[in-house]
């Protein structure tokens, strides 16, 4: 059975992170959607409302579950008997940054292999942290995320 984590803060799910999966759901029997805490990072929305944005875009979807995590995400793969880790690239600065982390992954647990997907091209632009700004100063986030939820002005 091939296993697979795809971890992020999702703060929010963008329609990049779902071509993402989209395109990696073929490859695997399991993907784990890992919301993991980034000690460098501080989310805007609830981890609730995170985890429910997933599961309405994935709903139905038999080979998807949503979960979060404390841990070192090699360590998460160890426990869940997950030999990947899915990353979305969307240009060569991600692609240096998560370079970088999945050496040290595999230095970390050697079983654990990265797989990088490309985003496509009309996805390339979109980062979670541009659809919080967009939303923070009242702009339209509908371009940027999947049609599955909606980020509403509270």
């Amino acid at each position: 059975m091939k296993i697979a984590v795809f971890p992020g803060s999702f703060d929010p799910i963008t329609k990049g992170h779902v071509a993402v999966l989209r395109s990696a759901l073929p490859i695997f029997d399991k993907i784990y959607v890992a919301i993991g805490t980034n000690s460098t990072k501080k989310t805007m929305f609830p981890l609730a409302k995170r985890k429910e944005w997933i599961q309405q875009c994935f709903l139905g979807e038999q080979k998807i579950e949503v979960i979060d995590y404390q841990i070192l995400t090699v360590e998460l793969c160890r426990q869940l008997g997950a030999e990947y880790i899915i990353r979305g690239i969307r240009n060569t600065l991600d692609f240096q940054y998560e370079k970088d982390i999945a050496h040290a992954n595999k230095q970390l647990n050697p079983q654990v292999e990265t797989l990088f997907f490309a985003t496509t091209i009309e996805y390339s632009h979109i980062s979670s942290s541009m659809v919080r700004d967009v939303y923070l100063n009242h702009g339209d986030c509908s371009p940027f995320i999947p049609d599955c939820y909606q980020l509403n002005i509270e």
